[in-house]
């Protein structure tokens, strides 16, 4: 187990942290997921011990391995990292990247020949590389180059697995292959792995929990489904999934939107923190649009995305933008068409997954 209690970063009068804390399980998937600039890759650097923190300790299996008084080194913690450039060295083969750290990693005991060989053949086999080892990273695609990485760090089997955006330098068809992959690596070993990220749809795909940062502060820790079905604050709702936040008021359990008062929407698990504010935060494909009238608010069609199997309307109501989701079977609309955008009808979830 890894425990951040009240952990700060400053760098002179700039906090790039805020009194963060955290625990990760053994085995855990944790998805550090926010904008540029937020913290996660300070927060990655102190994980891994590249430096110390301002205030706070982090704690890992039971062993104090960062203060503001004293930091244990990257290669004196049982962690294995990949980065987003891939980091290969131009004049090794794979099977020499892979031999590195069996060699080198402190937590490793001395191993014979005929060990490391087959720790080397398994790990290959495991990234699907067994076929490639006396190839140089020149002679290798994207994709194949990052399984390298992953082979190299996981060689060892460190406890905790650190990835800053290992798939930023990747095509939008080898990032998804590649989570297959890291999720398959993730069952095979058993390692904690902290995965920093600033793409939304691979933290909901691939994580156990998520932790949403915005400017050095943790603002919600959770399963994907509670970020994406129970925000519970606006950065939240609107950076995962882009909620509309519609202004109004709750009464007796049910929200009445500002626009029209006749409308009465049902409370589907909404905050406290929105509830407090007046706000009903929306998914574009929780609401509707129609020609008829229903529960809903007036408003004009000023933009249309085909998007395959959705389409993607932007309705400006009363002076607000609203984002509205549809089926490509559902009827269609286009730009300039008087409509009404109701709520579909839902209910209230009884099973979400929770977080730990």
């Amino acid at each position: 187990m890894i425990e951040l209690v009240g952990v700060s970063k400053k760098y002179g009068s700039f906090t790039a942290l805020h009194e963060v804390d955290l625990e990760i399980e053994q085995g855990e998937f944790i998805a550090i997921l926010g904008p540029s600039g937020c913290g996660k890759t300070t927060l990655l650097k102190l994980l891994a011990g590249f430096m110390g923190p301002t205030d706070g300790f982090i704690v890992m299996d039971d062993s104090t391995v960062a203060s503001a008084k004293r930091v244990t080194p990257p290669e004196k913690r049982n962690i294995g990292m990949v980065f987003q450039s891939f980091a290969l060295w131009p004049h090794m083969t794979i099977a020499d990247h892979i031999k590195f750290p069996l060699d080198h990693h402190p937590n490793r005991k001395k191993e014979s020949r005929q060990e490391v060989q087959e720790r080397m053949g398994e790990v290959l086999r495991l990234v699907g590389l067994d076929s490639f080892s006396d190839r140089y990273p020149s002679e290798l695609s994207g994709g194949q180059k990052q399984r390298v990485a992953l082979a190299r760090a996981i060689a060892p089997k460190p406890n905790l697995m650190l990835m800053d955006e290992p798939f930023s330098a990747l095509d939008v068809e080898l990032r998804m292959e590649m989570r297959k992959e890291i999720q398959k690596l993730h069952r095979e070993t058993g390692a904690s792995i902290v995965f920093v990220t600033h793409d939304q749809g691979e933290a909901l795909a691939i994580a156990d929990r998520i932790v949403v940062m915005n400017q050095g502060r943790i603002e919600q820790i959770a399963s994907p489904e509670m970020i994406y079905t129970r925000p519970e604050t606006e950065f939240v709702a609107t950076f995962v999934g882009k909620c509309n936040l519609v202004k109004g008021q709750w009464q007796d359990g049910s929200f009445i939107p500002k626009i029209n008062p006749h409308c009465l929407w049902p409370d589907l698990g909404v905050a406290k923190t929105f509830k407090k504010n007046g706000i009903y935060p929306v998914r574009p494909e929780q609401l509707q649009l129609s020609m008829v009238a229903l529960n809903g608010v007036h408003g004009r069609v000023t933009f249309v995305q085909y998007q395959g199997h959705e389409i993607h309307y932007t309705v400006e109501i009363s002076g607000e933008t609203w984002t509205v989701h549809e089926s490509v079977y559902s009827p269609r609309f286009y730009v300039g068409d008087e409509v009404t955008v109701g709520l579909k009808k839902a209910v209230k979830p009884e099973k979400v997954l929770v977080s730990n």
